[in-house]
């Protein structure tokens, strides 16, 4: 490993509500945060990748007036988390009863995934995918 790999990647989320935003992804993520602070709650995804959910008023106080304010973004898709999981229309159902709303059903994408999108309840796009069997074949 070179001096510039990266260690470990942290996604943060910011939140309008940061209690809705954990319970939210508690219930569709089916696990308990990794750090759950005022100002901070984080979810481990795997060895090396974090999610993170940050107040939106915590990013401003913490980078200022320079910073654009994230709240008045609040529900206009910024950004998109995409999961390749096992059962991702498990995930998606869980989304789905834990409030968000559906974009699109779990369908055969042209990259080779089946994947179903929706709205998480501050507007961030949700993925979650798999791998189609095809695809593994030919591997």
């Amino acid at each position: 490993m070179n001096s510039s790999s990266v260690i470990k990647t942290h996604f943060i989320l910011y939140v309008k509500d940061q209690v809705r935003s954990t319970a939210f992804y508690s219930q569709v993520l089916g696990c308990s945060p990794s750090l759950n602070v005022p100002g901070m709650t984080e979810f481990t995804l795997s060895e090396n990748s974090i999610l993170g959910l940050m107040p939106e008023a915590g990013i401003r106080r913490l980078l200022g007036e320079k910073l654009p304010d994230p709240a008045l973004s609040t529900g206009i898709p910024r950004s998109e988390i995409y999961l390749l999981v096992h059962q991702p229309l498990d995930y998606h159902q869980r989304a789905l009863r834990a409030g968000a709303v559906e974009l699109s059903g779990l369908e055969p994408r042209d990259w080779g995934h089946r994947t179903a999108y929706s709205l998480d309840p501050d507007g961030h796009v949700l993925a979650f995918a798999e791998q189609l069997e095809a695809e593994l074949e030919l591997k």
